[in-house]
């Protein structure tokens, strides 16, 4: 099996190319077994992040530490995110892995950027909320969705889970990509042509604030351009992964609270896996809960069981269903 493969050759790569901080291989000596009877030093868990400049590459790898912590043998993979993140778990590559909620429901069900249904999907728990952004400068005179009629968007990389968001946004506003002239680029990419006058726009996901969208702000009279009215309406009924919010005044450069949506980051599993070992992974986390809010301030405030399950638009693996379950947790979608 490619697990077992990984099993062979990830010690080795993960101390070579990954950080002391990131990632770990061989986890705890003792060979710990957990209370269910798991022998967690029997067990290889990768967990997919995202690219090394992102907030899910640190936050995933404190996931790997902590579990590595636990006894458990693990690594924390740089990826290109979500949908990439979501191919690694269908394709037995990776046992964890983030994503953008939208790109998940998209994969499950089958429609977007995914062509078939990947009905053996499952989550375990919520993560962050990552807000839409959509960017510009002042001199381009974009207010609103509907002005990116005819301008130069940056909308992601393709398939990213940027990109999937700009799509379904030009869609809830009655437009589609051959409205604008849409550039396949990152969102840092994007904002770097931004500043030399090659680029009007740029969708940015990402937890709040974003780094590259900070530095924009600082050096240029810099624009959220709000997501509301009937087109966010229209949105949210389409698609309800997404919710209502804003970005806060002063988070950037804005004097006033802009509207805009969000989505949730959940963390993926294999499904694979025992139900007692899912349910173990999850009492290592919340043991060690205070590890993984310490390795990004998004993480420290939203990262909490207290925020539970509810929010989850996919079935949660039945070990992880049944943890929340005994928790004292409402689990909609494993009833």
């Amino acid at each position: 099996m490619k697990r077992n493969l990984r099993k062979a050759v990830s010690c080795v790569l993960a101390l070579s190319v990954m950080a002391v901080l990131l990632s770990s291989c061989g986890g705890s000596s003792s060979g710990e077994v957990s209370k269910n009877g798991i022998v967690r030093s029997n067990e290889f868990i990768t967990v997919a992040t995202g690219p090394t400049s992102g907030i899910y590459y640190p936050i995933g790898g404190a996931f790997a530490n902590v579990l590595s912590s636990a006894g458990y043998k693990t690594s924390a993979q740089a990826t290109g995110a979500s949908v990439e993140n979501i191919n690694l778990i269908t394709q037995d590559d990776a046992e964890l892995a983030i994503s953008m909620q939208d790109s998940v429901v998209q994969a499950y069900e089958g429609f977007g950027a995914f062509t078939e249904p990947k009905p053996e999907l499952r989550s375990m728990m919520r993560l962050w909320p990552n807000y839409v952004q959509l960017v510009t400068v002042k001199s381009t005179g974009i207010k609103s969705v509907e002005d990116l009629r005819g301008k130069k968007v940056g909308v992601g990389a393709p398939n990213s889970g940027v990109e999937l968001n700009a799509r379904m946004i030009f869609e809830a506003y009655g437009m589609t990509y051959a409205d604008a002239k849409v550039d396949y680029l990152s969102y840092g990419e994007a904002i770097d042509q931004m500043k030399n006058g090659l680029c009007d726009a740029a969708f940015v996901t990402s937890g709040l604030p974003n780094a590259t969208v900070s530095e924009l702000a600082f050096s240029y009279d810099m624009v959220i351009v709000p997501i509301d009215g009937a087109g966010r309406d229209n949105l949210i009924a389409k698609y309800p992964f997404f919710a209502a919010s804003t970005i806060p005044a002063g988070t950037y450069n804005n004097d006033e609270d802009v509207q805009s949506v969000f989505v949730y980051n959940i963390m993926l599993v294999s499904n694979s896996f025992s139900d007692d070992m899912v349910y173990d992974m999850l009492d290592c986390i919340f043991d060690d809960i205070d590890a993984i809010k310490a390795s990004h301030n998004t993480a420290n405030k939203n990262i909490d069981i207290s925020f539970g399950v509810t929010d989850l638009k996919i079935p949660l693996h039945d070990g992880a269903a049944r943890w929340w379950k005994e928790h004292g947790y409402e689990t909609p979608l494993n009833p």
